[in-house]
């Protein structure tokens, strides 16, 4: 009987909310190749102004693992781990070149937009900033970081620009 070598695959692994880099350290303390891609942005607190490197998908690392029955088991017992991405089927792996491609991009120093939060009609709230508290309909982005939001006010629809981190998105009804 032989056994068949299955080669190393690279899957995303969802994480807990901001603990990225706990599942980051754990899994390499556990000897596994992780790959967590971060950026540098402004940050958000008002009392300074510095740079900070955040996880370019936040809630989410990659891990390259054969997905042996025990690693898979080592990996989502993890602290902070949360499940593979995957279908029914199970996880699905990341082509190489995917990898390779965002380990280019986040070494270099230039500024990296990711994919928006928000789509056209989706109901936000602003949290920061003069209209802090006020609820409205996102309309689109204007480029570097500002986006319109629609208030509604006596049958009438007045517009806003906003810094895109100063607005949340409400959860549907």
């Amino acid at each position: 009987m032989t056994l068949n070598k299955i080669d190393d695959s690279w899957y995303v692994l969802h994480t807990k909310s901001r603990f990225e880099n706990v599942v980051n350290e754990g899994l390499t303390k556990k000897s596994l190749e992780v790959f967590l891609p971060k950026i540098q942005v402004r940050s958000k607190r008002r009392d300074r102004k510095v740079m900070i490197r955040v996880p370019l998908f936040p809630g989410y690392l990659f891990v390259k693992t054969k997905l042996e029955p025990y690693e898979h088991i080592e990996i989502v017992k993890t602290v902070g781990a949360v499940r593979l991405v995957g279908n029914k089927d199970g996880p699905i792996p990341v082509p190489s070149e995917t990898i390779d491609s965002l380990k280019i991009i986040v070494q270099g120093d230039d500024s990296v937009t990711t994919g928006s939060r928000f789509k056209k009609g989706d109901r936000v709230i602003v949290v920061h900033g003069p209209f802090a508290g006020v609820v409205g309909t996102f309309v689109r982005h204007r480029g570097k970081g500002r986006v319109i939001v629609n208030i509604e006010a006596l049958g009438q629809y007045a517009g806003v620009n906003v810094n895109e981190e100063d607005i949340e998105l409400l959860p549907k009804i």
